[in-house]
């Protein structure tokens, strides 16, 4: 699960995020971190929408090669 630390960081900066669901790479979700709470993420995407997704998946910057979360 993604730290309150780490996920301030990347709100403050501002950082577009991608998070990884599931080993399929369209299924990944990126936009920026608008608010937090104990089990979920509102990522803000590029269209303006709001998706709200659970912390255990990983988060990681878009500029960073893909991670699967099976490895």
């Amino acid at each position: 699960m993604i730290s309150d630390e780490e996920l301030d960081a990347y709100r403050q900066s501002g950082e577009q995020v991608r998070v990884v669901r599931d080993g399929i790479e369209s299924n990944d979700v990126t936009g920026i971190v608008v608010a937090w709470d104990g089990s979920q993420v509102l990522i803000r995407r590029r269209n303006r929408k709001v998706v709200k997704l659970d912390r255990n998946y990983l988060f990681q910057p878009v500029s960073a090669p893909r991670q699967s979360p099976l490895e």
